[in-house]
C-alpha cells in the first residue's frame, strides 16, 4: 500500500488470521470515521484527474487511468449520503481489489491502520439509514466506525440486486455430484449464502448455512453428535463477526474429530496473500468470489476427492 512502511505491513500480515480485523480508517468530511479491510486496498493515492462518462451511475464520479488500466471511481460521499467534494482532487483514492476486479473509491482524509478484535464488530442496528452499505460496526478509541460493505456498493452500481436468481443468466456446466453430499456454508452475507445455495442446489448438494464462525462451530459439533447430519465439506468466508474464517479453520483443524473435514475458503479478498494465509491456517483450497461455474467445479472436485478417500471428512 502506498506510503505504508514495510515494518507495519509485516506486522499486519503476521496478525492477520488471529481473529482480528485489519482496517484502514478514513473520513468523509466532518462525518465519523469509516473503515475498509486493509487487504482489499492495493494503494492509496491523492485523487487524480477524473473523466466523466455519459450515463454514469449517480455514485460514479468518473474514470481514471491507474497503472495503465482504466478504472471506475465510486464516490463514497455520494453513496453514503454525505455532501460531495466540489473538487475530487481534495480527496484520496482508495484503489481496491476484490471479487476479481479493481476499482477506486473516492474518500476524504485517510486516518490510520488499526486492528480490532472480530468479536468487537457487529451488524448495523436497525434504522441506520445507510445500513445496507455498512457490513459491520465497531469502535476504535471509543469512536463508532462503520465498515463499508464495498461489495454491496459495487453490486448496486453494477445494477445487481438481491432479488433475481443469480444463475438466471449463467448456467452451471458441472454435472451433479452423487446424492447425499452435505456442505456447510458459512458467510455473514445473506445474499452470498443465497447465491452459493443456488449454485450448490444445481449440482445436487444438500446445504446448511451459518452466519459466522461461532455459529458454524455449533453446527459442526451438532453434526458430530448426529451421524446422519455429518458434513462432507466446509465452505467459509473470511471476514465475519464473532469468529472469522481463519480462526474457524484453525479451530476445525485443532479438533481431532473434525480435523479431516475438507475446507474451502471462498472470499472476496483477492491476491496471493489471501490464498497463502488460507493455506497456512489449514484450508485445503481458496477461491475468490463470485463465479458460479468456478464454485461448482471446485465443490464437485473436492467432494469427489472425499468420496475417493473415505478417511477424509468427519470420522
Amino acid at each position: 500500500m502506498n506510503g505504508m512502511p514495510a515494518a507495519n505491513l509485516d506486522r499486519f500480515t503476521t496478525l492477520a488470521g488471529q481473529n482480528r480485523l485489519a482496517l484502514l480508517l478514513f473520513g468523509l468530511g466532518k462525518e465519523p470515521l469509516c473503515g475498509i479491510n486493509v487487504f482489499k486496498v492495493r494503494e492509496v493515492l491523492r485523487c487524480p484527474l477524473l473523466t466523466a462518462m455519459p450515463g454514469m451511475h449517480a455514485w460514479v464520479r468518473g474514470v481514471t487511468t491507474y497503472r495503465s488500466r482504466e478504472i471506475t471511481v465510486i464516490d463514497l460521499f455520494a453513496c453514503l449520503g454525505h455532501p460531495i467534494l466540489d473538487n475530487p482532487a481534495q480527496g484520496h483514492l482508495l484503489v481496491t481489489e476484490f471479487n476479481g476486479s479493481v476499482q477506486g473509491f473516492l474518500v476524504g482524509e485517510v486516518d490510520r491502520l488499526v486492528h480490532v478484535p472480530v468479536d468487537s464488530v457487529a451488524p448495523p442496528t436497525l434504522g441506520l439509514d445507510t445500513q445496507a452499505r455498512y457490513s459491520l460496526l465497531t469502535r476504535v478509541d471509543g469512536q463508532l466506525v462503520g465498515i463499508v460493505d464495498v461489495e454491496q456498493v459495487l453490486a448496486e452500481v453494477a445494477g445487481v440486486t438481491a432479488t433475481p436468481a443469480v444463475l438466471a443468466h449463467k448456467p452451471v456446466s458441472v454435472e451433479k455430484v452423487p446424492s447425499g453430499q452435505r456442505v456447510l456454508v458459512v458467510d455473514d452475507s445473506a445474499l452470498a449464502r443465497r447465491k452459493m445455495g443456488e449454485v450448490l442446489a444445481l449440482i445436487g448438494v444438500e446445504t446448511e448455512f451459518a452466519a459466522d464462525g461461532a455459529e458454524a462451530l455449533v453446527a459442526l459439533q451438532h453434526s458430530l453428535e448426529h451421524e446422519q447430519n455429518r458434513f462432507d465439506l466446509l465452505i467459509t468466508d473470511i471476514e465475519m463477526p464473532k469468529l472469522d474464517g481463519y480462526a474457524l479453520t484453525r479451530s476445525v483443524r485443532e479438533n481431532k474429530d473434525l480435523a479431516g473435514l475438507p475446507i474451502l475458503m471462498h472470499s472476496s479478498l483477492s491476491g496471493n496473500f489471501s490464498g497463502e494465509r488460507a493455506q497456512s491456517v489449514g484450508a485445503d483450497r481458496f477461491l475468490t468470489k463470485f463465479d458460479a461455474d468456478a464454485l461448482a467445479e471446485m465443490v464437485s472436485s473436492m467432494l469427489g476427492e472425499t468420496l475417493n478417500q473415505p478417511q477424509a471428512g468427519l470420522k
